[in-house]
């Protein structure tokens, strides 16, 4: 290539060839060519000139040429001239125009020859990226099939024929080990635009890996007769996941299942002998519930939705099976349903029942000064804190059997006295604790709150504002785990407690939680615009 200048046809012809092989836009090489022969000019003519290339698109004619701005005053001598200057070369010039020297056409050196292969190469490369990026963002979801083009560290890239994608170690099914050149499926998770160029995210554990897997077996759920409304899984060892039928008639874990079991297997076996639990699905969290701890037999079931556990009572032989080997049974149970599991046999759950009896009537008969008769009455009568007592309608308290007007009056009058005198030896064991008193005005916060506070060496305004909500209600070792707070409520206090401190105004409080909601309601909203869209399709 030394001395010789490239030919007009040559240009558009590379071009296209390169176009073609990397399956990018002609436009994009050609502008890459440009910006090459700019280069070399400018190593000619001196890097300081404002020198540009252009191709013409249909001859493949090359034109080099020198660009000098018209300005009003000069920063840059080389590259601007003044409106007097122009004129004697252009007379209808004006300031904002440009004067264009033609120049020579180039002939490349080696040394330039190169560096305009470099710009080249480097310019197709990012365009390839380009290409590979928006090729596969809106593949997120999808099942792709790949070839090992190496493993490094258990990691795994696979050549994807139009680009390549990572299988990390973690999101590999354990005990699965892959060779150059295996052949293999997974699932597109995440597509990044990153400095080294898009990467493509795969793997083999997610839920959404097995629920896909399902689609291609399972003709129903392709075509949406049937749908897979929660999956959880224990990769390469077990699996539930619930689906519902639209159509009556379709059983929706025959389907799955298939012919002797024909559809569930090809599924078991990608995944590696993965055991897989087909659970019909129930909007009913409780029915629910039971399903997805089959085959583990249930005899009762006791909701809190406030902290959104739930207590499962089963047959004292059921127990190890409703639990399953190391928990995995109501680990997986629990995922599924989005409920916190507790299992308890029958046995277990009369002796708890009995003593949360005991522990009530025994708090009744020590604030209201009662006997066991009268405290085991408002206990089975659902009462279940003295301040439910203080505070309730007289004719609630008189209409329990044996009870009268002037006895409910009395338990109401001293469950009161009772509740003031604790709050006062909160107040003052909250004091001793070195709690501010701009802690203790925080709406929200109980006098037992703050003494906990004050327990956790959280004493200021400014210490309860620096926690996150999970320091409060974590179950293993937040502050105040043991009382019945949730973590939206927790959150609420700190930011709360933000504004109090000075943070931020309560103005700039209300516009984030306006933003957030307007947020929370226009994801709401799009998704609910997805789901009728998907239904339309399906429909047509």
């Amino acid at each position: 290539m030394e001395g010789m200048a490239i030919t007009r046809t040559d240009m558009l012809s590379v071009a296209d060839t390169v176009a073609r092989e990397k399956s990018i836009d002609r436009e994009h090489v050609l502008e890459a060519m440009e910006q090459a022969i700019q280069k070399a000019g400018r190593s000619k003519y001196g890097h300081e000139h404002d020198i540009r290339a252009t191709i013409d698109r249909r001859t493949g004619e090359i034109s080099l040429a020198r660009y000098i701005e018209v300005v009003d005053e000069i920063e840059n001598e080389v590259t601007q001239m003044t409106l007097g200057e122009a004129l004697s070369e252009k007379p209808d010039a004006k300031v904002g125009d440009f004067i264009v020297d033609e120049l020579p056409p180039i002939e490349f050196g080696r040394i330039a020859a190169q560096t305009a292969k470099q710009v080249i190469v480097q310019k197709v490369r990012e365009a390839e990226r380009e290409r590979q990026y928006e090729e596969f963002k809106d593949r997120v979801g999808e099942i792709v099939n790949g070839v090992v083009k190496r493993v490094e560290f258990g990691n795994v890239t696979l050549d994807l024929g139009r680009a390549e994608a990572v299988l990390r170690r973690d999101e590999i099914i354990p005990r699965e080990h892959f060779k150059r050149g295996d052949r293999v499926r997974a699932y597109i998770y995440d597509v990044r635009r990153e400095q080294r160029g898009p990467q493509i995210f795969l793997s083999r554990t997610h839920p959404q890996f097995m629920a896909k897997l399902f689609a291609q077996e399972v003709p129903e759920i392709y075509d949406g007769v049937i749908e897979i409304k929660k999956v959880a899984r224990d990769p390469g060892s077990r699996a539930k996941i619930g689906v519902i039928s639209q159509d009556s008639s379709i059983d929706p874990v025959g389907a799955c299942v298939g012919m002797r079991g024909s559809r569930v297997q090809a599924v078991v076996t990608e995944l590696q002998g993965e055991k897989i639990d087909i659970i019909p699905w129930s909007p009913e969290d409780a029915t629910f519930t039971v399903n997805a701890l089959a085959p583990a037999e249930v005899s009762k079931i006791v909701m809190d939705e406030e902290s959104g556990k739930m207590e499962v009572v089963v047959p004292d032989d059921q127990l190890s099976l409703a639990i399953g080997r190391r928990g995995q049974n109501v680990r997986l149970a629990s995922i599924l349903t989005g409920w916190d599991i507790d299992i308890m046999t029958e046995e277990e759950e009369s002796q708890k029942r009995q003593a949360e009896f005991n522990e009530r009537s025994e708090r009744f008969m020590e604030a209201l000064d009662v006997d066991d008769v009268i405290a085991r009455l408002l206990v089975t009568e659902g009462f279940t804190s003295v301040e439910e007592v203080g505070y309730v309608p007289v004719d609630e308290l008189a209409s329990i059997e044996g009870f009268d007007e002037s006895v409910a009056e009395e338990l109401r009058a001293r469950a009161r006295t009772f509740l003031e005198t604790e709050a006062e030896r909160l107040d003052t064991r909250r004091k001793e604790l070195g709690v501010e008193d701009a802690l203790a005005g925080l709406a929200g916060l109980t006098p037992a709150m703050l003494v906990a506070l004050g327990e956790a060496e959280v004493k200021s305004i400014d210490d309860f504002a620096d926690l996150a909500a999970d320091e409060l209600t974590d179950k293993e070792d937040g502050i105040l785990k043991s009382f019945p707070i949730g973590e939206q409520e927790a959150s609420d206090l700190i930011m709360d407690a933000r504004v109090a401190a000075g943070w931020f105004s309560q103005e700039e409080l209300d516009a984030m939680r306006a933003e957030a909601a307007a947020a929370a309601e226009a994801e709401a909203a799009e998704a609910a615009a997805e789901a009728a869209a998907a239904e339309g399709a399906e429909e047509a």
